[in-house]
């Protein structure tokens, strides 16, 4: 991959290439609540049981994500990915020939921890470039934007061809990402990381970062994954939830493009407030889904923030060093806070029901906004 000529680090196309890299091993994630309605329609088992099996993936990608933060330091990122994807698309494979919820839950934990790896091998490779923020922004749009087509054709796929076309969407992405490997630019020599110690530098202004982190992406994946069971509840066909989420999921887009166009100009403090409120208020409107019209502006409203919010996060947390390690650590509360949103949902479904998990969801959310707050002037970021 040496003799292959590189992207120009600072173009877009350089900027969609790593966010591709840094979403292959969590793709599952953007499908949102039509990878959990999959296993529910696809096999046959109750909300709680594909909540497990979801929440199963993200707590192997936190794993994996912990993992990545002590060896970003040491492994050669490229060859270390090639390994990973190609691991992926296996256990993918494996994944297909499953049935049985228990073996679903063991194996897709498995996939996770290989994801999480490359992802925070991705997240890494970002927080180097010359612009983190704006490719953080970036990765947003990827995700929205690939994950717009996955929950528009995974419902009428798994009414074909059963859960294992989710399987198979995840083979696809995972084998675009490795004919792209090679022309991902290397890193600036000044950003490149020092190889000789695995330690992590903790302080106050990060932990408050990646808890604000944990709590923004369990309280929105928490809610998500079961907003595809929650319009399906208010009498909308498969189909017709398909197509409003895949409608508000396109509009959710211009959050990440609105953070790649405009970076840090206003600084993180002002974006983030607006980006907190925006999510605050339209999660507590999906109290109000009988009304289709609040239900699909609720969904388009609450991508936007989420698109917005979090390359400002990751962001934050990455500034406080540069050699990536930080970022994986982002990378790490991120899937973890991933998964719990969805286990918190799948424990209290059956008898808090979408409401109760709307409002642990809102509560979440204001907890993160007042973490911000703290953080005062901090959350400009500062290298140390």
């Amino acid at each position: 991959m040496k003799n292959i000529p590189k992207l120009n680090e600072e173009s877009i196309a350089s900027a969609c290439a790593m966010s591709i890299l840094a979403t292959a091993g969590l793709f599952y994630v953007n499908l949102g609540g039509a990878f959990l309605s999959a296993f529910v329609d696809g096999l046959g088992i109750g909300r709680d049981i594909a909540g497990f099996i979801v929440s199963a993936n993200k707590y192997g990608a936190a794993a994996g994500a912990l993992v990545a933060i002590f060896i970003v330091k040491k492994v050669n990122w490229r060859i270390t990915s090639l390994f990973l994807l190609v691991s992926m698309i296996s256990v993918d494979l494996i994944s297909s020939h499953i049935s049985a919820p228990t073996s679903l839950i063991v194996i897709r934990f498995f996939h996770g921890v290989i994801g999480g790896i490359s992802v925070g091998l991705g997240l890494s490779v970002i927080a180097r470039s010359r612009a983190p923020d704006k490719v953080f922004g970036m990765l947003l749009v990827i995700q929205y934007s690939f994950g717009s087509l996955g929950i528009f054709f995974v419902p009428r796929l798994v009414e074909v061809y059963g859960h294992n076309a989710v399987f198979a969407i995840l083979s696809l992405f995972t084998l675009m990402t490795l004919c792209l490997l090679p022309f991902i630019p290397d890193v600036t020599s000044e950003n490149a990381p020092e190889k000789s110690s695995f330690k992590l530098s903790i302080n106050k202004p990060l932990i408050l970062g990646l808890t604000a982190l944990f709590l923004f992406q369990a309280a929105n994946m928490g809610i998500a994954d079961y907003v595809f069971e929650l319009g399906k509840e208010k009498g909308l066909s498969i189909s017709e939830t398909s197509n409003i989420l895949t409608v508000a999921n396109i509009i959710s887009i211009s959050g990440g493009g609105l953070v790649y166009l405009i970076g840090l100009r206003y600084g993180r403090r002002i974006p983030l407030i607006i980006g907190f409120g925006i999510s605050i208020l339209f999660s507590f409107i999906l109290i109000f889904s009988d009304y289709i019209k609040l239900y699909f502006l609720a969904n388009a409203m609450t991508g936007i923030a989420w698109g917005f919010v979090i390359p400002y996060l990751l962001g934050l947390c990455s500034s406080f060093e540069k050699s990536g390690q930080n970022a994986a650590a982002a990378g790490f509360v991120s899937k973890m806070g991933l998964a719990t949103g969805p286990l918190v949902g799948a424990v209290v479904i059956n008898t808090l029901g979408f409401t109760g998990i709307i409002f642990l969801g809102a509560t979440a959310l204001s907890i993160s906004l007042v973490l911000v707050f703290l953080l005062g002037n901090d959350v400009e970021g500062r290298i140390i």
